[in-house]
């Protein structure tokens, strides 16, 4: 089976020859030789580009003569959940809808984040005793990293 420090290695000496924010969310060898890289990128969006130059680091410092493998590159989606802190971090400022491991969801705007926890502003019209019109109520949330059991960016179209 191919080394994953080994690939890891790899990926990294690109990301730091690129140095224009790439970073790996995800890196899985399967027991076939299958290699899953995902990356994103601190500011903007993950070019094809980015992944070609991944892929190709990755594919010409590997023997396939020694090893058969397949590799696949890719930005990681928006469809799926936050993973690391780097993408928690990068998305600050966002909608975010947060599932927690007790299975209450909370759905905001993601004003702070840290390794440890991260604040999630949330907002509701309430009516005051004595006032005609419901008034917007802000709350903010902070939630210890360990208590998250997802977290996804809300997609807007608006």
């Amino acid at each position: 089976m191919i080394s994953k420090k080994l690939v890891q290695e790899l990926i990294d000496e690109r990301i730091a020859e690129l140095d224009n924010g790439l970073f790996v969310v995800s890196l899985t060898i399967s027991a076939s030789n299958v290699i899953k890289v995902e990356l994103d990128k601190h500011d903007g969006n993950v070019a094809v580009m980015d992944c070609m130059s991944v892929s190709r680091n990755v594919e010409h410092n590997l023997d396939r003569e020694q090893q058969d493998f397949e590799i696949s590159v890719s930005s990681a989606g928006l469809d799926q959940g936050l993973r690391v802190f780097a993408q928690y971090k990068k998305n600050v400022g966002r909608e975010v809808r947060v599932k927690l491991k007790e299975g209450e969801k909370l759905e905001g705007k993601m004003i702070a984040a840290t390794p440890e926890e991260i604040t999630i502003q949330t907002s509701r019209k309430e009516r005051i005793e004595g006032k005609k019109k419901k008034e917007t109520i802000i709350e903010n949330h902070v939630i210890n990293m360990e208590n998250v059991a997802e977290t996804k960016i809300v997609i807007s179209f608006k």
